[in-house]
């Protein structure tokens, strides 16, 4: 899988590029990662990628102009090719959530867009982009961090890329909800599609048993592996109606 990320601000990425699975991934080619600076694609002498937005306001807003190019230079046109998306990072997009991160490993090709100060030109989003996503309800400074963390998510779902492959089905937002574990547990039944989407990873424990009087669970220790499965799918029904009842309930 290729990832392409477009920004004013190419040296961000030398970090989260060299480190963990996405390091790992680049080394053994699972993926290829190119990232391309935006004022390559700026004509003046300034290199000029903002402007003041029209109607007044505070704030400087990304010209349309530079992004179509570094998207035209990259897929060789604004119609995007089979198997491509190509995604804005933006506060006001769509939240990303761990199927969006599954829907995008099935690509092949992943074009990130990093938008800057007050926004980008709403052109870029109708136009060109086909996804138009934040990475939560918060602002940041710029895209370039949301384009990280969609990176990494992406990348840790294709096959290969984790030591052991079970570790992308049982985890937050993927571990299947037992309903009768759920019922038993007070939670109600998913009652749209947004309730199949998962809920929290059960509790882990490691090596001591005992740290500062606190035990790791006896059923933990006791080897018998379906009250194990049960437990941590109860312990995990209790952890996910306590920090993200939305899951379970369908709300968004």
């Amino acid at each position: 899988m290729r990832f392409d990320i477009v920004t004013i601000f190419p040296e961000f990425f030398s970090g989260p590029l060299d480190y963990g699975i996405v390091r790992r991934a680049r080394e053994t080619k699972l993926i290829e990662v190119a990232v391309s600076d935006l004022r390559e694609f700026a004509h003046d002498r300034h290199r000029t990628v903002d402007d003041r937005p029209f109607g007044g306001g505070a704030g400087m807003v990304l010209k349309p102009e530079p992004l179509f190019e570094a998207v035209e230079s990259l897929v060789g046109s604004t119609i995007t090719p089979p198997h491509t998306a190509i995604v804005l990072l933006s506060a006001s997009g769509e939240l990303f959530r761990q199927e969006t991160a599954r829907e995008f490993a099935e690509l092949e090709r992943l074009v990130l867009l990093c938008g800057r100060y007050e926004g980008v030109d709403e052109r870029v989003a109708e136009h060109l982009a086909t996804h138009e996503i934040a990475i939560g309800d918060f602002v940041l400074s710029g895209g370039e961090l949301a384009a990280a963390l969609i990176l990494d998510a992406v990348t840790r779902l294709i096959p290969g890329a984790l030591g052991n492959e079970d570790s992308a089905v049982n985890e937050s937002f993927s571990a299947p909800l037992d309903a009768d574990l759920a019922a038993r547990g007070g939670a109600p039944s998913p009652a749209t599609p947004r309730g199949a989407r998962g809920i929290l990873d059960c509790p882990h424990y490691t090596r001591p048993q005992s740290f500062r009087g606190w035990d790791v669970p006896d059923v933990l220790v006791g080897g018998h592996h379906e009250e194990i499965r049960r437990w941590r799918q109860e312990r995990a029904i209790e952890k996910t109606l306590r920090n993200r009842p939305d899951l379970i309930s369908g709300g968004a």
